[in-house]
């Protein structure tokens, strides 16, 4: 069973593992929501996608390049 509980990051991280999800916080969602990020195999392009985040769900904390 997957943890509800997940960091969300300031900036997009460089590298991303195939189908690794993260969440970011930044100013391409608009305000209460946050971009969910998901890694691609080699050759495609990223899936991202603005979700609902409740606050409970996740701490906010910094990238780490």
């Amino acid at each position: 069973m997957p943890c509800l509980a997940q960091t969300v990051l300031k900036s997009e991280p460089l590298i991303l593992a195939p189908y690794e999800v993260v969440l970011v916080q930044d100013a391409s969602c608009p305000p209460g929501k946050v971009l969910k990020v998901t890694g691609a195999i080699r050759g495609l392009h990223r899936r991202k996608v603005c979700i609902s985040l409740a606050s409970e769900e996740a701490s906010l904390a910094t990238a780490t390049p």
